[in-house]
């Protein structure tokens, strides 16, 4: 890994240890909270119950993680982006490792704390390294610097990069 790669990791572990500080500061004083109920597994509906076991059997596992706890408050919407998620996660074009690092790209730009890590997590089993993960951040901080740039400049876009109208 780069000498620069390195101070990028470090610079976001600090940043990571700042924000888990703060954030356990909320949680002990009952600032940080969901904003709808983490539902158990007794407080199901039926079609959140019956959600809950094809999750389980698709993922191969007895835990169902809080965004789906929390989703199941509105059970037709949670059906709805277990669909779509599992449509577009599934192998394609991308590679599902590309799309975990794509997700965990967005999630950061985004400042999704839940979706950093549950992807983050979702990236390491299917292969990520720690160079990957590191090299991801490089890439994902230089994005963030050239993208504040060119928008504070107003760069207008080149047009040998512009899409010409029509078909592909």
């Amino acid at each position: 890994m780069s000498q620069r790669g390195r101070c990028v990791l470090n610079h976001w572990r600090v940043i990571k240890r700042t924000h888990y500080f703060f954030q356990s500061l909320s949680i002990l004083a009952g600032l940080f909270m969901a904003t709808l109920p983490i539902l158990s597994d007794q407080n199901l509906s039926n079609s959140a119950a019956e959600l809950f076991e094809e999750i389980k059997e698709t993922r191969q596992t007895e835990y169902v993680n809080h965004f789906w706890r929390v989703m199941a408050n509105h059970p037709e919407q949670a059906r709805r982006v277990w669909e779509q998620l599992q449509e577009v996660m599934a192998p394609g074009a991308l590679d599902p490792l590309v799309k975990e690092l794509i997700y965990i790209a967005v999630s950061t730009a985004n400042n999704c704390e839940y979706c950093i890590h549950s992807h983050t997590a979702s990236a390491r089993k299917r292969g990520m390294t720690s160079e990957m993960y590191a090299e991801l951040l490089e890439v994902v901080s230089m994005a963030s610097q050239t993208n504040a740039l060119a928008n504070a400049m107003q760069v207008p876009v080149d047009e040998c990069f512009e899409v010409p109208p029509g078909p592909n």
